[in-house]
């Protein structure tokens, strides 16, 4: 398991479900993510994902 006890103070992060992610501050434990997307021609902020993201395992 990943110790996510790090806080990295540029990265903001509500995402409860990302392995990454630090509850106790709610930001993200990694040095840097990954920000792409999913659409061919991006227009909104939803068309955004971090790719950096893992899901929690049980």
């Amino acid at each position: 398991m990943m110790d996510n006890s790090y806080v990295n103070h540029c990265i903001e992060c509500s995402v409860t479900n990302c392995k990454f992610h630090n509850s106790s501050k709610n930001y993200c434990s990694l040095e840097t993510i990954k920000v792409g997307t999913h659409e061919a021609n991006p227009t909104m902020c939803q068309c955004t994902d971090c790719q950096s993201f893992q899901a929690k395992s049980c």
